[in-house]
C-alpha cells in the first residue's frame, strides 16, 4: 500500500469516528437540555400500577406543641390558678394525656405540660433526656395507634407532708385507658402521684415538684394461660420516680 493511500485510510477513520462523536455529543446535548430522548420511548399502559409505594405520612408535632384538632385525647380546659387542686389536675391530665399516633414518647407529653410548671421545674423537664426506649407498655400503645383516657381522683384520705401559705401538696390517684385506632383497648397509665405546688406570685399556684408511684399491673393486662409462670407470679413492687 502507498504512502497515499495510508494516508486516505486514517483520514477515512478519522472523519467516521468524528461523526460517530458527533451523535453521541447531540443526543447528550438534547437530553441535558431536558428534551426527550425519543429512543427511550416505550409502550406505558397508563392503568398499570406504579412501582413506587403509596402512603402518606403525618408530620410530628414539635415537642412542647399542643396536638391538632385529628387528636383523640380531649383539650384540657385552662385551670383557675388560683385553685392548686384544678392546677395539679391540670398537670397530670396533659402530662399522661398521650397519643401515639403523635408522641414519640412520655415526655412529649410531659412538654406539653410546661405551662403548668414553675421556671426551675420546667427548665429541669426541658433539659431532661429519657433513656432508650419507651417502654414495653408503650410499644403496645403505639403498635395500635393509642390515646389515653384518664380518670383522675383525690385522695381524701392524704397522709402526705403539709402544706404552708406559699406549698401545697396534693395526692393522686390516676387510672388511664388506651383505645386503639384499630379498636383495641387496654390498660393506660396506672400510678399514685404527689403533686407539690408553690405559690408563683400573680400567675397563681404552679407545679414545683412531682412523686410517682407506678401501679402494679392489672390482672386483666397479665397473661391468663395456665402455662405462662407469668400468670401466677406475684406482681413486681412498684418503684417511687420523683420528678
Amino acid at each position: 500500500m502507498s504512502g497515499r493511500q495510508e494516508r486516505e485510510g486514517v483520514t477515512g477513520v478519522r472523519r467516521a469516528l468524528g461523526a460517530v462523536l458527533a451523535a453521541v455529543t447531540g443526543v447528550a446535548l438534547l437530553t441535558g437540555c431536558g428534551l426527550r430522548d425519543l429512543r427511550d420511548d416505550k409502550a406505558v399502559d397508563p392503568a398499570a400500577p406504579s412501582a413506587l409505594p403509596s402512603f402518606e405520612t403525618k408530620a410530628p408535632v414539635p415537642p412542647g406543641k399542643p396536638l391538632d384538632a385529628q387528636a383523640k385525647v380531649q383539650p384540657v380546659p385552662a385551670p383557675d390558678p388560683s385553685d392548686p387542686n384544678a392546677v395539679a389536675r391540670a398537670w397530670l391530665a396533659t402530662a399522661y394525656g398521650y397519643d401515639t399516633a403523635y408522641d414519640n414518647g412520655p415526655q412529649d407529653a410531659n412538654l406539653r405540660a410546661l405551662p403548668y410548671l414553675t421556671e426551675e421545674q420546667a427548665k429541669a423537664e426541658r433539659d431532661y433526656r429519657p433513656g432508650a426506649g419507651s417502654g414495653s407498655e408503650w410499644a403496645t400503645w403505639a403498635e395500635h395507634k393509642a390515646w389515653m383516657t384518664l380518670a383522675i381522683t383525690e385522695d381524701d384520705d392524704d397522709q402526705g407532708p403539709g402544706g404552708t401559705a406559699g406549698a401545697s401538696f396534693r395526692t393522686f390517684y390516676v387510672d388511664g385507658k388506651a383505645h386503639g385506632r384499630d379498636g383495641w383497648t387496654g390498660p393506660g397509665p396506672r400510678l399514685t402521684a404527689v403533686v407539690k405546688l408553690t405559690l408563683a406570685g400573680p400567675a397563681g399556684w404552679k407545679v414545683a415538684g412531682i412523686t410517682v408511684t407506678p401501679a402494679a399491673t392489672p390482672p386483666s393486662a397479665v397473661p391468663s394461660s395456665s402455662s405462662s409462670p407469668a400468670a401466677s407470679s406475684p406482681s413486681p413492687s412498684p418503684s417511687t420516680t420523683a420528678r
